[in-house]
């Protein structure tokens, strides 16, 4: 094929899940600007997912919403049955649904550290494993892509980061890094990119409160030496160059898009 920068996705078939807010949303909105047809999940806002597939139709694009709990394997399964019912393969997964559930570790209850665990690791295993099946079922298309088929597992600067109060979600990420690199060493030979995205601080609902009032991101902003919150658009961006061939010799790589905070900043004036 030949590699259109314009349209990095043209013809191809891409599931984004947790795509009805945030970063999820910016990628399939990123995703549909660059020429794949979308499929954006949600679990629980029908209306916030039905606003982006409009906005990807009306701009030319193909798109569709599926509902689905990516921590239940029975609705993951249907969701990949019903993107594949309408657009006939799958090139690309954006395993990107997350959730926190904040505690300190001694109040912490089960339910808060399953959730979690459920939705952020178990979620994005169900997910990829259900894509790298279609994957290996269906016939390479090397007039969409070189790779038979992409993966992005969505972590965070939490997988190497520790972060207290927050251990749960620290422990889901780590889990997401070791899980991304142990699949992209097993399925790299049937031609499957697997890599993953690290977010830093980035401006969406689930971390309101660090960035919505000047002392907030005043705060925050001391752990970021590029100076600025990052944007979901940031992460949509780096998302696309995953997913095109113009990284097709990137494989088992975790993407850092954090303005530097994995630097560990307080180190400038204290080494």
């Amino acid at each position: 094929m030949t590699f259109d920068p314009r349209l990095p996705l043209r013809g191809q078939k891409a599931l984004v899940t947790g795509a009805s807010s945030g970063i999820g949303a910016a990628i399939a909105s990123a995703f549909g600007a660059a020429g794949a047809a979308v499929g954006v999940n949600y679990r629980s806002h029908p209306e916030e997912a039905g606003r982006i597939v409009e906005a990807i139709r009306g701009a030319g694009g193909e798109a569709m919403a599926l509902k689905a709990d990516v921590s239940r394997e029975d609705e993951v399964r249907t969701m990949f049955d019903a993107f594949g019912d309408a657009f006939g393969r799958l090139d690309v997964l954006v395993a990107n649904s997350g959730v926190q559930r904040d505690a300190a570790f001694a109040e912490m209850t089960l339910d808060q550290w399953r959730r979690v665990i459920d939705v952020n690791l178990t979620g994005q295993f169900l997910c990829a494993r259900e894509a790298v099946r279609r994957f290996l079922a269906q016939a390479p298309d090397p007039s969409v892509s070189r790779a038979t088929g992409k993966i992005i597992c969505m972590s965070s600067v939490h997988e190497v980061i520790p972060w207290a109060g927050h251990v749960n979600y620290a422990a889901s990420k780590g889990g997401v890094m070791l899980m991304m690199k142990s699949l992209a060493q097993e399925v790299a030979q049937a031609g499957i990119r697997v890599n993953g995205i690290a977010p830093g601080a980035i401006r969406t609902p689930i971390n309101r409160e660090a960035w919505e009032t000047p002392e907030a991101e005043r705060k925050l902003l001391e752990l970021i030496p590029y100076a600025r919150v990052g944007e979901p658009e940031d992460i949509a961006r780096a998302a696309v160059w995953l997913a095109s061939d113009a990284s097709d010799y990137v494989v088992g790589t975790t993407l850092f898009v954090d303005g530097g905070m994995t630097l560990y900043p307080g180190f400038r004036e204290n080494g």
